[in-house]
């Protein structure tokens, strides 16, 4: 029989308040007549005015903020949605009441666009709604997985512990994206660069060592002329090549992005890669430990916690595998057996979910194996960092250094025959 805690309901969304939202820019004095300014968000400038008071300001100037020159304005990134989960649990845990909370982590985040979303939701909730359905209304930011969460721990009276099980949660996770950008990214960069190089010496300096070896009156060695028939094809295609990179580049994206069977076959082909693979493969252990763990804990039902568990590998096979696994455990099977026939886990894992399977611990269990292929996708970008640089530089010295070595070859000859 498949495992379950006490059935949690599903968050519903509530009817959304107007999204025309303003934010203001104030100044007034409060309540020991102390001259005072902020920001407030209200859809009008009386209801701004009016939200004032009730705080016991007084308010003098109350204008619209102006927007950024040239419309620039800081994107919100991951790590600011994960900081503002952590503040708000700890301000929820000192006692602080909710939308008070809002007020204090909102004024002093740096980010503006962040701080704009904050109130938002902060004024929702004035208005009524519910923690949860507020953040529902930006799915950008906040997904389906992080709204039930906050909503069960509404339901259950718990709020700042959820809040800290879901801050934990987006911690680990964006730890563990940026640990796997790292071990992609040099390697990425360093070959890009290399490519840039190389041929801005084909196009811009061999073609002058060309022009000093056509008076030498002998023939050049293989190598040198492999090199300039190199030099003549990029002087003469390297519209076409740039070209066609950035229209791969562009299909690759476009592919991506709409079809399911690529993304599979691309999946596919990266866990198979030697070093790479193993390091995804882990990733998406770790992953989905994580975030089944999390849910689970928050008394998320295990039919109903599969589907986000299964958007959070960031994996189409083991997306896939743990959606196979959700129909299984829904017809009866245990978890650990579903594990095992998708054939994507490793013996040990699902060695520890079948032990909290039978001891009633299995978000324990999750969490710990989640623990433990974090710090070994941690270990492996320390290792894989170690030994890519040494073969980077090598690899950098081969290309630019061959280059130099086919330029100077004859007159290295030349010099040995005079």
């Amino acid at each position: 029989m498949a495992i379950s805690k006490a059935p949690a309901k599903k968050v519903g969304k509530k009817a959304p308040p107007p999204n025309d939202n303003i934010v203001f820019v104030w100044e007034g004095l409060d309540k020991k007549g102390k001259r005072v300014k902020g920001e407030v968000v209200a859809t009008s400038e009386i209801l701004a005015k009016a939200d004032l008071r009730r705080q016991g300001m007084n308010p003098l100037r109350v204008r619209k903020k102006p927007k950024p020159l040239f419309g620039a304005k800081k994107k919100i990134i991951p790590k600011d949605i994960a900081i503002f989960l952590r503040q708000m649990s700890t301000m929820m845990e000192a006692g602080v009441p909710l939308v008070q909370a809002f007020e204090i982590v909102g004024r002093g985040h740096e980010n503006p666009a962040m701080q704009e979303l904050i109130l938002k939701i902060k004024s929702d909730v004035e208005s009524g709604t519910t923690f949860s359905a507020a953040l529902a209304e930006h799915p950008r930011y906040f997904d389906d997985l992080v709204v039930n969460l906050v909503g069960a721990g509404e339901q259950a009276g718990a709020l700042e512990n959820l809040l800290d099980k879901v801050a934990t949660y987006k911690e680990k996770t964006e730890s563990l994206k940026a640990k796997i950008k790292k071990a992609l990214f040099y390697p990425a960069a360093v070959i890009v660069v290399a490519f840039i190089v190389t041929a801005i010496l084909l196009i811009k300096v061999v073609p002058q060592f060309q022009d000093l070896f056509q008076g030498f009156g002998a023939d050049l060695p293989v190598f040198t002329q492999m090199v300039i028939q190199l030099s003549e094809m990029f002087q003469t295609y390297w519209w076409a090549i740039f070209g066609a990179i950035i229209v791969v580049a562009f299909v690759y994206r476009e592919a991506h992005v709409r079809s399911k069977n690529f993304r599979r076959q691309v999946d596919l082909l990266s866990l198979r890669l030697p070093i790479v693979g193993e390091l995804l493969r882990k990733a998406s252990i770790a992953r989905f430990a994580r975030t089944l763990s999390t849910m689970f804990s928050a008394g998320v039902p295990l039919v109903e916690a599969m589907e986000s568990v299964a958007g959070a590998t960031g994996n189409a096979l083991y997306y896939e595998g743990t959606l196979r696994m959700r129909d299984e455990t829904a017809g009866g099977a245990q978890l650990q057996q579903a594990m095992r026939n998708t054939g994507l886990f490793p013996n040990m894992v699902v060695q520890m979910v079948s032990i909290g399977e039978e001891s009633g611990a299995l978000d324990d269990m999750l969490a710990r194996v989640a623990d433990f292929y974090e710090e070994e996708v941690d270990n492996m970008v320390d290792a894989m960092s170690s030994l890519l640089e040494p073969l980077i530089m090598s690899f950098l010295g081969i290309v630019v250094g061959g280059l130099v070595i086919a330029m100077y070859l004859p007159i290295f000859q030349l010099g040995s025959v005079v």
